[in-house]
């Protein structure tokens, strides 16, 4: 077994390869996509000497096993999680040596949503677009993982930095969303507004890769009908008819009808992939009015 790739024994609940996405489409109704958990997946392709934009694999919850055709090393990173090769425990979060044809699992979330899993070389499935990502929305790239699904590997880059640890921050307690208000916030009510900005809503088991949905005070309308579509973005804060906020993530649509309240920021969206079902959320920002 001399060649370069990965099999897939147990595929988990819901496996995908991930890179940094591929932004810069959205104007032909392509999403960005890639790892919700942005610098989890950055980090363990550092511990194995990738560069950041290396494709990894996303778990999530349960993990997946693998088995690799040649000798390789890898880092699991993201929502902690119990790592054994050949049944044997070793390090979750650092460097890991896994001999050709030996099994890799990743088993189920210790806390937190989605584990990492990097591999020296990356994952070298074809790209769509720039990007190795699987989309769920759209359907771009690799399907999500089935069992026996063969992935190629590339080869590793001796010039990127191998690290033999480093800190991971652990899954949100409370999940803190700092947002700008608008597009849209003339479309509810001050009441409204308010309670976004001072009530505490909580993770909806209906979460995904598209949106973080909110369970809480429900956010009154100021006005009836509904828009036409327009662009979103990544980190919207959507209000569809029920008044619960949804948080758009990597595979958000690019357009939407219904009026968006806020947009996170940017940094806040990583904790978002690890908030578990029934985590408290705060949007915190200044109303308008």
């Amino acid at each position: 077994m001399t060649d370069r790739a990965l099999v897939v024994v147990r595929a988990g609940a819901l496996t995908t390869v991930q890179d940094e996405g591929r932004p810069g489409h959205a104007h032909l109704g392509v999403p960005r996509s890639g790892a919700l958990d942005g610098p989890a997946a950055a980090l363990v392709n550092r511990l194995v000497g990738n560069p950041p934009g290396a494709a990894v694999l996303e778990t999530t919850v349960n993990g997946c096993s693998v088995r690799p055709r040649s000798a390789v090393t890898v880092a699991v990173g993201g929502a902690p999680c119990p790592v054994t090769v050949e049944g044997r425990p070793v390090a979750w979060g650092a460097p890991v040596h896994v001999p050709a044809g030996a099994l890799l699992d990743v088993g189920t979330v210790v806390s937190g949503v989605r584990s990492y899993v990097a591999v020296s070389g990356g994952v070298a499935v074809d790209p769509v677009l720039g990007s190795r990502s699987t989309d769920l929305l759209s359907g771009l790239g690799p399907p999500p993982l089935t069992d026996g699904t063969v992935l190629p590997l590339g080869t590793p880059e001796a010039l990127h930095a191998r690290v033999d640890a480093a800190p991971q921050p652990a899954p949100p307690a409370e999940l803190v969303l700092r947002v700008t208000l608008g597009p849209r916030d003339d479309w509810f009510t001050p009441a409204a507004l308010r309670a976004f900005t001072s009530r505490t809503y909580r993770v909806s088991p209906a979460s995904n890769r598209i949106g973080l949905r909110t369970e809480g005070p429900a956010l009154e309308r100021a006005r009836p009908g509904e828009l036409p579509s327009e662009g979103m973005v990544l980190g919207a804060v959507q209000v569809p008819p029920d008044g619960r906020p949804v948080v758009f993530l990597s595979d958000h649509p690019t357009t939407g009808g219904y009026p968006v309240i806020a947009v996170v920021r940017a940094q806040d969206l990583p904790a978002a992939a690890q908030a578990t079902p029934g985590t408290p959320v705060r949007f915190v920002g200044k109303p308008a009015r």
